[in-house]
């Protein structure tokens, strides 16, 4: 249903591929700039009226309410050559990093731990 003042409503069906705004998330941690502007893709389970889904939730996610407004997803849009034909595939090769400098460790001469990161650091010898 769509009214004059409003934004039209988006149509989903069950087993659609859904893209949910993470702002109301508040168990994923880490810099809010370098988040992921939508996480997801998650499916969609069920229908609540016109205005509201439920999707399925990985394991990672599952102590979240499934049920959402429309008004914070968005449908996802693979990335497939049909959808996009003059997008280059970059090529998924990883280079295998060479053990340049592995060398057999006699004695640990100092250790600390960082404030901020809360990680082990060692001088060896």
């Amino acid at each position: 249903m769509e009214d004059s003042f409003s934004h039209a409503t988006p149509y989903f069906r069950v087993g659609d591929l859904v893209l949910e705004s993470p702002t109301n998330f508040s168990n994923i941690k880490g810099c809010k700039s370098l988040k992921h502007s939508f996480a997801g893709p998650f499916v969609i389970k069920a229908l609540h009226g016109e205005n509201a889904i439920e999707v399925e939730f990985s394991k990672e996610l599952s102590n979240r309410h499934p049920t959402f407004p429309v008004s914070v997803v968005k449908p996802y849009k693979s990335n497939d050559s049909e959808n996009f034909p003059l997008r280059n595939k970059v090529p998924q090769h990883i280079t295998p990093i060479e053990a340049s400098g592995t060398k057999k460790i006699t004695k640990v001469l100092k250790e600390r731990i960082l404030r901020t990161k809360k990680v082990r650091e060692y001088l060896v010898r």
